[in-house]
């Protein structure tokens, strides 16, 4: 049985979009040494909706490009990540539509603070298995020519 090989080729950082929640291109790290994607999220609040679990957070994509958006989403779990310094801790686990390139699909991520990051959004391999290759030297290959000149300066 051979495994499907992905075509798709992502540079080490590329634009994004997560139409449930933005409706604009966010700029996001690919790291396929993270396991979660992970979006960057404020004033976490839990709620229950109809006996559901939910998910009340602000969602600041930066660089100047909007205000802060409240987004309000099912929470489909609560995990253990360890991030890049080692320090594990427990975050909440939604899942949201991702568009990259010409996919679309859903994808989960961990939320937590990431104002000291230099990017919102981090995408880890899971997203990216069967579906994308990495090209770690490269950046922004399947974004717009105007966003490349742009991110690129």
């Amino acid at each position: 049985m051979s495994e499907r090989f992905p075509t798709d080729i992502v540079g080490w950082r590329e634009m994004l979009c997560l139409p449930e929640l933005s409706s604009h291109r966010i700029p996001a790290k690919i790291d396929t040494g993270a396991r979660t994607s992970s979006l960057h999220a404020t004033d976490i609040e839990r709620f229950e909706r109809d006996g559901h679990r939910w998910l009340r957070f602000q969602l600041d994509i930066g660089e100047g490009q909007s205000e802060p958006v409240t987004c309000e989403v099912p929470r489909a779990d609560r995990r253990v990540i360890t991030s890049s310094n080692g320090e594990a801790q427990e975050r909440p686990i939604i899942k949201t539509m991702l568009q990259l390139g010409s996919q679309s699909f859903r994808a989960e991520f961990s939320l937590a603070d990431r104002s000291d990051m230099r990017f919102p959004i981090l995408i880890g391999r899971t997203a990216l298995r069967k579906r994308f290759l990495v090209a770690s030297g490269r950046s922004y290959l399947q974004s717009t020519a105007e966003e490349r000149k742009r991110m690129l300066g």
